[in-house]
């Protein structure tokens, strides 16, 4: 099947998911919490770039959903009446991707406020499925509509810059497009904009305009991901909860707080899923037989932490805590480009870890243009029909080789430790991987050398029992060999172990703090009581998906016996 038949099969069994007709009850449920508008042929229902968009009814007439570009309109949707508009912005809270207005010569709507639609979505029955599965395929569709545009980024071909901006928004879901400065679509923007090569990578917003050169903290603020800390004017923000890293055991963390009526930030410094996000497969996770994306899998649960009220701020790192023993808002965090301090009764480390570095000359210059730490769609496309090189032994340098076998032409999975797959793998990863054609194992192996120019083009490498080198011309190294805690930003207070993981339960019972304390620390509590760590910062932890999860339920049940709230 042609990707073309494909893309409309995809549309065509999805049309009654995406597009619900409310029914009389659905309606009653919405009347009181929103208000009616009359409007004429042409008024604006909302504009591009507008955030914390609530649900718009059609009651009555006709609507459209458009993008403008380049003078042109391009119609997304059409709106009659019992339809509702919107995609999962409206969960988010990030900016609207296009506009809608009225079409007919008149029409009635009801405008339901955001903070009613996430509150009715979550508490009302028979409301929020039709409603969420709606917004959420609108969402697909739009990223897979190769009409539409949304954000745009034009950068030169090697452009490091460029393709972390493009990587920036894939992984939190944005949709966006990147145009390269050489092809004849991006030199026509270019001097329509009248943007030079000194000017990229330059974002065009879903207004048109262009910003030159942003940083991702101006990307994110753009596509409303960066929410503030604090309202406006205010000196700092309290919360029941602060979560620190958005990775499997903080989201699930978010959904849980959140959904039991405690006030829920969520401070990521990258993009939701943390390593799980990144992985192209979890076969073996609880639920799905046939496997589950890890970035879609994240991103459901991130939805629906939003669902039930949790705040995202993305990018935004913690960087640095101030813990106040015996008060109420125990914790103070300082939170990178805000002014505002963050404090809360409870605290949640969740902040994972980062990828280990390949100990290979000149693989610093080819970060993000060679070397990546993900196997995704978006790296699968730099690769095709070439040999890729993935270096690990565990179950995410599996994951990766399996997934890259789909499209590269061949993969070598270079090991370091001996001829025993499955001592680091999962047994059925490891058999997948032994019998994949275009797999070939090699054991004792490391890479000892990148060359190319501004992109990889070859890696020299070493085994280590033979001392035998030999060159291997690839496009693209995928480093899967560890990681180390994020826990730079801590305290001294928080007690970690010799490799910096963070202890928690029956290994910090003896802290100053807990010896003056009425009650034991909870297994994910940490040498300071009313912070918790979870996930893989947490000393101990076992380094799976399923298992971060399930210690970010059993965080909140701390918190609750912390708070003395219900558990």
């Amino acid at each position: 099947m042609s990707e073309e038949d494909k893309d409309e099969q995809f549309y065509r069994d999805t049309e009654s998911i995406a597009r619900p007709k409310l029914d009389d009850r659905q309606l009653a449920l919405l009347e009181p919490l929103g208000k009616r508008r009359t409007l004429q042929r042409g008024e604006f229902i909302f504009k591009a770039g507008q955030r914390d968009l609530g649900l718009t009814v059609i009651l009555r007439g006709e609507t459209e959903v458009f993008e403008a570009r380049e003078g042109t309109e391009q119609i997304l949707a059409t709106g009659r009446e019992r339809d509702f508009i919107g995609d999962v912005a409206m969960l988010q809270g990030t900016s609207a991707l296009a506009t809608a207005r009225v079409k007919s010569e008149e029409a009635e709507i009801l405008e339901v406020p955001a903070a009613e639609i996430r509150r009715a979505l979550a508490e009302l029955p028979g409301l929020g499925r039709p409603i969420v599965d709606a917004l959420i395929m609108r969402r697909r569709r739009l990223m897979r509509d190769r009409e539409f545009a949304g954000l745009r980024i034009i950068a030169l071909r090697d452009s490091r810059e460029g393709h972390q901006l493009d990587d920036f928004l894939d992984k939190n879901r944005i949709p966006h497009r990147l145009i390269e400065f050489e092809s004849e679509p991006g030199q026509a923007l270019c001097q329509r904009l009248h943007l030079t090569s000194r000017d990229l990578p330059t974002l065009v917003t879903a207004t048109g305009a262009p910003l030159r050169r942003p940083s991702l903290r101006e990307v994110a603020q753009v596509a409303g991901l960066l929410r503030p800390v604090a309202d406006e004017g205010e000196s700092e923000i309290r919360c029941d909860l602060t979560i620190v890293g958005a990775g499997p055991a903080g989201l699930a963390a978010a959904v849980y707080a959140a959904s039991e009526g405690l006030k829920t930030v969520v401070l990521e410094s990258y993009a939701p899923g943390g390593q799980a996000g990144s992985s192209s497969l979890i076969e073996n996770f609880f639920g799905f037989p046939t496997g589950i994306n890890g970035g879609d899998l994240t991103y459901r649960a991130q939805l629906q932490a939003y669902r039930f009220g949790a705040k995202f701020s993305t990018p935004s790192q913690a960087l640095s805590l101030d813990y106040h023993d015996g008060e109420e808002y125990r914790a103070s965090l300082q939170v990178e480009g805000c002014l505002s301090t963050l404090r809360a009764k409870c605290l949640l480390i969740a902040t994972g870890a980062d990828y280990r570095r390949l100990d290979a000359n000149r693989r610093e210059e080819f970060e993000g243009s060679g070397v990546y730490y993900a196997a995704t769609a978006f790296e699968g496309q730099l690769c095709r029909r070439q040999t890729v090189i993935v270096a690990g032994g565990g179950n995410s340098a599996g994951q990766a080789a399996m997934f890259l076998s789909e499209g590269a032409a061949k993969v070598l999975l270079l090991i370091r430790g001996g001829d025993d797959l499955s001592k680091s793998m999962s047994s059925y990863l490891a058999r997948r991987v032994q019998t994949c054609e275009n797999i070939e194992l090699l054991f004792h192996t490391e890479i000892r050398k990148m060359s190319g120019n501004k992109m990889l083009e070859a890696v020299e490498l070493e085994n280590m029992q033979t001392r035998e080198r030999r060159v291997v011309e690839t496009p693209a190294v995928f480093s899967m060999i560890g990681a180390k805690p994020c826990t730079d930003w801590l305290p001294p207070q928080i007690e970690r172990d010799e490799k910096g993981f963070i202890k928690t339960g029956h290994a910090v019972a003896q802290a100053p703090a807990w010896k003056e304390s009425k009650r034991p620390p909870g297994p994910l509590e940490t040498s300071c009581p009313g912070i918790f760590a979870a996930g893989d910062v947490r000393s101990g932890s076992v380094k799976r998906c399923a298992a971060a999860v399930g210690e970010g339920g059993m965080a909140v049940a701390g918190v609750h016996e912390a708070l003395g709230t219900f558990a």
